[in-house]
């Protein structure tokens, strides 16, 4: 699964891209911060089992929030986000939103499957696969994969009393085991480190930037 590093890596990346001229480095931090939360619910998860990528790795988190803010910036007459913080605040809120989304939930959901709509419905779903073209099958995709009309046990796994996603903090249910190792990876393929040394460094540049620009 993706570590923490490289999911603050990755919203690092997209808070750059949409932080546009409100980006400094107070902004960014608070980004990258906001995605790194998301996975304390893996110490959730030693007192409630199961609910690791559960309690915190769902839609809900993104889109009450979300709805609150669109709320409050385009229905209201006045914006209470934007009166005390101003374009500032409310670019780093959707900012943020977006790296949640993005760069952890979905992230996540593409690796292993997450919890998406706990607690209204108690389902992990599993949507790692491939989009593919082929000359026989034409267009083809196996991220939700489908039986007799239902969603596939491949792609709806299990539910909170069945489900344990290994963590450094939390390696196993079973109580009794002492001598599991416990392992905080942080980029277990070539692929995520890329991204996380792409991230770190383009986040680095761009405070660079910003405070010669000062």
């Amino acid at each position: 699964m993706p570590s923490t590093v490289v999911h603050v890596a990755f919203a690092g990346l997209i808070g750059v891209a949409l932080l546009g001229d409100e980006f400094d480095t107070r902004a960014i931090a608070i980004v990258m911060a906001c995605s790194a939360v998301l996975d304390l619910d893996t110490l959730v998860g030693i007192v409630v089992p199961g609910t690791h990528r559960a309690a915190f790795h769902n839609l809900w988190i993104v889109l009450v929030p979300a709805a609150a803010l669109l709320w409050d910036g385009a229905i209201r007459d006045r914006s209470i986000v934007r009166d005390r913080w101003g374009e500032y605040g409310h670019r780093i809120a959707w900012a943020s939103l977006a790296g949640l989304l993005f760069a952890h939930v979905l992230f996540d959901a593409f690796f292993n499957g997450v919890n998406l709509f706990w607690p209204v419905h108690d389902r992990f779903y599993d949507l790692s696969g491939s989009l593919l073209v082929t000359d026989q099958r034409g267009l083809v995709q196996t991220f939700v994969e489908l039986d007799a009309g239902t969603v596939a046990e491949s792609t709806a796994r299990g539910t909170t009393e069945n489900t344990h996603y290994r963590t450094g903090f939390d390696p196993t249910r079973d109580e009794s085991a002492t001598a599991v190792e416990r392992i905080f990876p942080i980029a277990a393929t070539g692929e995520r480190f890329v991204l996380a040394v792409a991230g770190f460094a383009t986040v680095l540049v761009r405070i660079v930037e910003d405070r010669r620009g000062d």
